[in-house]
């Protein structure tokens, strides 16, 4: 066993084994806004509930570790407190991912992740609307626990209005662990799914995502792609150019087929075979290989 203490490590090495050590951990989605009302959608892994009556929950958006510098979320609740906190599923991870994306200020990640905004009863900033629990919440109260990156920030919340999808409940109305297939965080690009585990979702620490309010109209409103779909191909910081594209379609009759064929639905559903399988370089030479 090795033993350190942790002024003998650098910000980034004490962070990854915290992170790496205190998993899994559920994920606070929070939307807010600033007092000019350009509204924020970011994820957070330092989250829990912490009681019941009155029902309180804490978050906290560190300083970044690399630059010292302080998040949108955290700017916003000082000037606006108030927050929805989402509850992530398996289905909208990939789009969840891709709005921790580092937008300048005043961007909306609901926008370029691909989120619905469904307004709030009783606060100011919207709700998401995928989200399987939405939990309005007042911000009570904010602790600074340091000036130094990598320091926290303590965001404590008092819920005040819960919206839960009924399709996520069981026969006696109580949350299904199964139904809501939460996902969780751990050290790295790993999350956990109670329904089978660990997998891995790149997070994107120094790319600049072009969003899925930028993918083509016939991709972004594919019948066939999901969300997590979107979220992956939003994930990308370019298009691949037109000889990337032919050479990729020339080698494979298959491709070749499918294209010449024009049927939408199959060139969809093949590229959502390549995106299962972490292809999405693929994914999207097959898909703009349609594009006119």
């Amino acid at each position: 066993m090795i033993s350190i203490e942790p002024h003998e490590l650098s910000t980034a090495k004490l962070h990854g084994y915290l992170l790496g050590a205190v998993s899994p951990r559920p994920i606070c989605f929070a939307s807010t806004i600033d007092s000019e009302g350009n509204v924020n959608l970011s994820p957070f892994s330092f989250f829990n509930v912490f009681s019941a009556k009155p029902p309180i929950l804490v978050f906290s958006p560190a300083r970044r570790g690399r630059d010292n510098t302080t998040k949108h979320t955290y700017e916003n609740v000082l000037e606006i407190p108030e927050v929805v906190i989402n509850i992530v599923s398996y289905d909208m991870v990939q789009q969840v991912s891709l709005s921790s994306t580092e937008y300048d200020k005043g961007v909306n990640e609901f926008i370029k992740a691909g989120f619905t905004e469904e307004a709030s009863d009783l606060i100011t900033p919207p709700r998401v609307a995928e989200a399987p629990v939405q939990l309005e919440c007042k911000v009570n109260d904010v602790i600074s626990l340091g000036k130094e990156g990598g320091a926290g920030n303590l965001v404590i919340c008092e819920v005040v209005k819960l919206h839960i999808k009924e399709n996520i409940l069981d026969n006696n109305g109580a949350i299904d662990p199964f139904k809501i297939d939460a996902v969780s965080r751990l050290g790295g690009n790993w999350y956990s799914r109670a329904k089978n585990g660990l997998f891995e979702v790149p997070k994107p620490l120094r790319t600049l995502g072009i969003g899925v309010d930028k993918l083509p109209e016939a991709i972004r409103n594919s019948k066939v792609l999901t969300g997590n779909d979107l979220g992956m191909l939003g994930n990308v910081e370019s298009f691949p150019n037109t000889e990337e594209i032919r050479t990729f379609i020339d080698s494979s009759a298959e491709l070749k087929d499918l294209i010449s064929s024009n049927q939408i639905e199959a060139i969809h559903k093949r590229a959502h075979e390549f995106l299962s399988e972490g292809n999405v370089s693929e994914a999207w030479k097959l898909l703009l290989g349609n594009q006119p």
